[in-house]
Parts: C-alpha cells; sequence; structure tokens
C-alpha cells in the first residue's frame, strides 16, 4: 500500500472493478461493431443514471468525459463570449495548473475578446474571507469597465489540497450574475456531493477515477438544462455537433444507429474511437463501495476523519503544522497538507517569518532541484509518492486519505518525510549521484 498512499494524483482501483473493466473491453474485442454502435450507449446510460442518483441531478443533466481538465476545457471553448470585449474569466489563484493554462489559450485564442482575473488567496483563511475575495474580484472587474462573466473555482484544490466553500461561492455568483465552473477533479468520492442538484452550479465536473474507484480516465460532467444550449461542442467535435442550419446545405451523414436521446447527451456519447471502457464502471464501482464499504454515507466520514488524524500525526513527526482555519473547513475532506522543516532563503532585503527562523534555509534557486530530488527520492529509494510543493516560503507535503490506508501508513510516511527532509538539510541534493 505503500505505493497507493498518495491516490490523489490518479486515483487506484480495487481487483474487483479491474476485473469489470476487461470484461467490457474483451466484448468490444469480440464484437466490435455490435458492442460500439449498440451495446456501448445502453450500458453508457447505467452508469449516468448511477453517477446522475450520487450527485441528486438528473440523469439528462449528466454526460461522461475522460476528464476533469476536458470539461473545463469543454465550457470555456464553448462559451458565447461578448463582442463588446469586455468578458471576464475569473479564477483564484490556486486554479490548477492545466485549467490555468486553458484559461491563457482561451484568452490567446480569442484575440483581445476576454481577458483573465486571479483571485489572491492567502491561506489559511475562513470561508468567508474566501468568498469575499470573489465578490471583490467581481467589484473589481466591474470597476475596471469589464464583465465578469464566468467563474472557475475547485470543490477540494490541488496544491494546496484544501475543502473550497464551493457551495457558497456557487450562491454568490448566481447574486453577482457570474457563471460558475466547478472543478471537481478532486470531488466525488472524497467530498460528499449528494446536494449538487440543490447547489445548482452552472457546470460542475468531477474526476471518477480518482476517488470513486473508477478505472481512468473517466469524469461525470454536469451541466442543467438551462445551460446545455451553451455547450455547443465536445472536445473533440464529432458525430454529435448539431450545426447551425446553412440554406441550401444538406446535413452532414452520421455513421452511428439514431438516437432519441437530447442533443447535448447525443454530443458526448461517441466523440471518436476511444476505450471508454472506464466510463462503463462507474454503475459497478459504486455498487461496490456500498456492498464492500458501506457507501458513501460510511466512507467519506471516515476518510475526513483519517486525513485530519493522519495529517496531526505526520506535523508531530514532523515538529511542524497542519494548513487549516479556526474553522477547519479546509481539511473537511480526504486530503491534508502538512508543513515540511524546510523553509525558503528569503531575497535579500526580506526578512523570513518568525516561525520558519529555526528551520534550515534553501536558496530560493535551489527550489526546482530541491522538490524534483525529494520526489525522485521518495518513488525509487521510498516506494511511495507524495506531493512536495512550495508555499508562503515553506515546502508541504499533500498527503490522501484511502480506504485501504490506515494510521501506520501516516506513522510511515511522517517518519519518511522526516529522513528526506534531513538529507536536504545536509546538502546531499547537491551531489550529482
Amino acid at each position: 500500500a505503500r505505493t497507493l498512499i498518495h491516490t490523489g494524483s490518479f486515483g487506484a482501483i480495487p481487483r474487483e472493478i479491474q476485473a469489470k473493466l476487461r470484461s467490457y473491453q474483451d466484448a468490444a474485442e469480440a464484437r466490435p461493431d455490435r458492442f460500439i454502435r449498440y451495446d456501448y450507449p445502453n450500458l453508457l446510460d447505467e452508469s449516468r443514471a448511477a453517477v446522475a442518483k450520487l450527485l441528486g441531478v438528473p440523469t439528462d443533466t449528466v454526460v461522461l468525459v475522460s476528464n476533469a481538465t476536458v470539461g473545463v476545457n469543454t465550457v470555456l471553448r464553448s462559451l458565447p463570449w461578448s463582442q463588446d470585449k469586455t468578458d471576464d474569466i475569473l479564477y483564484f489563484e490556486t486554479i490548477y495548473g492545466g485549467c490555468a493554462k486553458t484559461v491563457d489559450y482561451v484568452v490567446e485564442d480569442r484575440r483581445g475578446l476576454i481577458t483573465s482575473r486571479c483571485i489572491p488567496i492567502q491561506y489559511p483563511c475562513s470561508d468567508a474571507v474566501l468568498v469575499e475575495a470573489f465578490r471583490s474580484a467581481v467589484a473589481a472587474s466591474r470597476a475596471a469597465g469589464r464583465t465578469p462573466r464566468v467563474c472557475l473555482m475547485d470543490v477540494v484544490s490541488s496544491l494546496p489540497g484544501v475543502r473550497v466553500p464551493f457551495e457558497q461561492l456557487v450562491e454568490a455568483c448566481r447574486e453577482e450574475g457570474v457563471l460558475s465552473l466547478v472543478d471537481g477533479a478532486q470531488g466525488i468520492g472524497m467530498v460528499d456531493l449528494s446536494h449538487l442538484g440543490k447547489v445548482d452550479p452552472d457546470f460542475f465536473v468531477s474526476n471518477c477515477h480518482k476517488w470513486l474507484h473508477v478505472p481512468r480516465g473517466c469524469a461525470v460532467f454536469y451541466v442543467p438544462l438551462r445551460n446545455q444550449h451553451l455547450i455547443r461542442s465536445s472536445v473533440p467535435t464529432s458525430h454529435g455537433f448539431v450545426p447551425l442550419p446553412v440554406p441550401g446545405e444538406k446535413p452532414r451523414f452520421n455513421p452511428l444507429p439514431p438516437s432519441k436521446k437530447s442533443a447535448f447527451v447525443n454530443m458526448f456519447e461517441f466523440i471518436g474511437t476511444l476505450d471508454n471502457s472506464p466510463y462503463l464502471c462507474i454503475k459497478d464501482s459504486i455498487q461496490w463501495r456500498k456492498e464492500v464499504l458501506g457507501g458513501e454515507e460510511r466512507i467519506i466520514p471516515a476518510l475526513t476523519e483519517l486525513a485530519r488524524a493522519g495529517g496531526k500525526t505526520v506535523a508531530e513527526i514532523l515538529g511542524t503544522r497542519v494548513l487549516d482555519n479556526e474553522e477547519q473547513t479546509m481539511t473537511r475532506c480526504a486530503m491534508v497538507n502538512v508543513a515540511l522543516p524546510l523553509a525558503v532563503q528569503p531575497a535579500e532585503g526580506r526578512e523570513l517569518d518568525a516561525d520558519l527562523s529555526e528551520l534550515p534555509l534553501i536558496p530560493k534557486e535551489d527550489i526546482g532541484v530541491v522538490t524534483n530530488w525529494m520526489l525522485e527520492k521518495l518513488v525509487y529509494e521510498y516506494n511511495t509518492f507524495v506531493a512536495l510543493f512550495v508555499y508562503s516560503g515553506q515546502w508541504w507535503a499533500r498527503l490522501s486519505a484511502q480506504v485501504y490506508l490506515g494510521m501506520e501508513d501516516f506513522d510511515w510516511v511522517g517518519r519518511t518525510l522526516r529522513e528526506v527532509c534531513d538529507r536536504v538539510a545536509k546538502g546531499e541534493y547537491k551531489s550529482k549521484a
């Protein structure tokens, strides 16, 4: 289990679900045309219905995509931007890197039609401060003559891995007249999302392969009926796309069997010849979690409790602290961030924070070298992986709780991180060996 302590990266599946995956792949290989054209759509609908029930939303508002980044791309590439060139995309500075680059690309590709605005965050902070930061960004956008059009937010941010009050942010978006785009890459299976229908974001996507024990890659993409007309195409565009009518032009030939499903659902059903067997495993994974683990109502609280207790243990071993606020809402998930006993040497003329004064200081120019050195040592020498990052002048470790882990695993990773940090403090990372 040591190599799987950090499933927040790509997820892991039990053998029973792996067998299900292979059975779908075998069926596709046995009769490709029958399976892909006729059997697959019906099996896909079963998984869509199962995950929709888990989220508390109608089945016709849910489709499946390969990962959360694809969902974010689909929304930002589809939205019809105002021709007055004032639209702003708002996002928090803890945005996932791939989504940040998606924002950059869309801004670049629209050639001056839209701009983006980063919302600064300084953790730890309360949920109220986070919501106020959003409202301040909206006000600043409008004061600059811009139109805040959409805000991209997380359920649990990537680095640091903290629970974001997306429910409150969605409501704030609604009050401000801003579209809400929720990136739940870290979400379903580790955070209770059964109330999604009541929260009612404008767009939502969540990876099923990270925490729901679904094979990678698979994500649920939710778009309420009121917004489905805004999603003009899947990514990539395929047979399900319905172009605007052009006088005198004949409809494009579609080689797939006719469908009575909505244009939105049909658009995502087939986007090319891919192995979409993971999509079909959603219903099997949900059932497995219910029968073997007791269901979401048992799993999610247990993971949160383990992450909090495990993070406290690791922090005690390292002599540091857990990243959280007074309300402990930042750790209301299956991830926890623990400070490492390593600090970044401040730039010339800047003072070091008092609580970092006793830690080994690493030159700023060595941040990349040290981080990559530690990651490689963890993978190749200690047979594990832990997400490491620098935040507020100090290194941090993002740890994940999972159903197959216990406190002994957190004790082990705490001692391992202590050893690796000691090696960094001695300058071992400077050796070419």
